[in-house]
C-alpha cells in the first residue's frame, strides 16, 4: 500500500510543478510510516519511480524525440547547427540546458541524498518553491499564449538555454520542482505557458534518465529484497504520470502557475506545522 501511494504521488507531483521528491520525503513522516528514507533501498525505490516517469515522457513525446535525434544527427553530419533546422537547434538547446544540473548532480549527489531524511527542511523549501512560482508569474514577459510551437522553442538563444538549465539546478534540492523551475526559466525567456511546459517536459526526459542510470545500483542494495514493492511503485508512477501529462498539456494552453504556487505555499506551511 505504501509503495502504491508513493508511486501515484510521484507520478503526479513529478510533472505538476509541486515537487515529487519533496512530497515523497514529507508524506511518510506525516503518516508515521517507519521508512529509512536515507537508505540505499529507499533511494533505489525512488529511482525506479523516476525511471518509469521518464519512460512515459519518452513514449508521450516519441515523435518529437525522433525529429530531435534526426536533427542532431544532421547537424553532426553538416558540422554546423543551422538556425533554420528547428529540431537540430532544439536538440542542442536541450543538451545545453541539461549540462548545469547534470554536473552539479554528479558533484553533490551524496550530500543532496542526505536531505531525504530532513522532512521539515524540505517542507520549508516547498514554501520557497511556491514563492518562486508566484514570482515567475508576476515578473514574466507578457506574450500571446498561442499554441505549442517547436520553432519558437528553437528560437531560444544559447544564453537562455543555459539560464533555464541553471534554474533547473535548484530542483536538485528536494522541495523545489523541476517542472516549475524550468517553466519559470522559460517564462523569463519569453515563452508562453504552453511552450514553457513543453520545453520543461522535453528537458525532464534526459535528466531523469541520467539520474536513474547513475543511481541504478541503489535499486539492488540489500540483495533486491524490495524489488516487488519497487516495481509496484513504478507501475503506479507510470499510470499517474501518463494521466498527468495529458492533463497538463491541455491545462497550460490557457492557464498559469499561480494555483500551484498557492498550493505549495499552503501545503508547505501545513506540513511544517504537522511535522513540528
Amino acid at each position: 500500500m505504501q509503495a502504491a501511494v508513493l508511486g501515484l504521488l510521484q507520478g503526479i507531483a513529478e510533472l505538476f510543478p509541486i515537487s515529487s521528491l519533496g512530497h515523497t520525503i514529507i508524506l511518510p513522516s506525516i503518516l508515521g510510516w517507519h521508512l529509512n528514507q536515507a537508505s540505499p533501498e529507499f533511494v533505489g525505490f525512488v529511482v525506479l519511480m523516476h525511471l518509469a516517469t521518464a519512460l512515459v515522457l519518452l513514449a508521450f513525446f516519441w515523435r518529437d524525440w525522433v525529429h530531435i535525434l534526426r536533427g542532431m544527427l544532421r547537424s553532426l553530419q553538416q558540422r554546423e547547427i543551422s538556425e533554420k533546422d528547428t529540431y537540430a537547434k532544439l536538440g542542442w538547446l536541450i543538451v545545453i540546458s541539461t549540462v548545469p544540473a547534470g554536473v552539479l548532480g554528479l558533484l553533490f549527489n551524496e550530500r543532496l541524498t542526505q536531505l531525504f531524511a530532513a522532512p521539515r527542511l524540505v517542507a520549508g523549501i516547498l514554501v520557497l518553491n511556491g514563492i518562486v512560482l508566484y514570482a515567475a508569474e508576476t515578473l514574466r514577459t507578457k506574450v500571446p499564449e498561442g499554441s505549442a510551437d517547436d520553432a519558437k522553442l528553437a528560437h531560444l538563444s544559447w544564453k537562455q538555454a543555459v539560464g533555464i538549465g541553471c534554474a533547473q539546478c535548484l530542483a536538485l534540492i528536494p522541495g523545489f520542482s523541476r517542472t516549475g523551475l524550468t517553466m519559470a526559466g522559460g517564462l523569463a525567456s519569453g515563452l508562453s505557458h504552453e511552450n514553457a511546459a513543453r520545453y520543461a517536459f522535453l528537458l525532464a526526459t534526459p535528466i531523469i534518465f541520467a539520474a536513474a542510470v547513475l543511481s541504478a545500483p541503489d535499486l539492488f542494495a540489500g540483495g533486491g529484497a524490495d524489488i516487488g514493492q519497487s516495481l509496484l511503485g513504478a507501475l503506479c508512477a507510470a499510470i499517474a504520470a501518463y494521466l498527468s501529462i495529458r492533463f497538463l498539456t491541455k491545462y497550460f494552453e490557457s492557464k498559469n502557475l499561480r494555483p500551484f504556487a498557492a498550493y505549495c505555499l499552503i501545503a508547505g506551511g501545513v506540513f511544517l506545522l504537522l511535522l513540528a
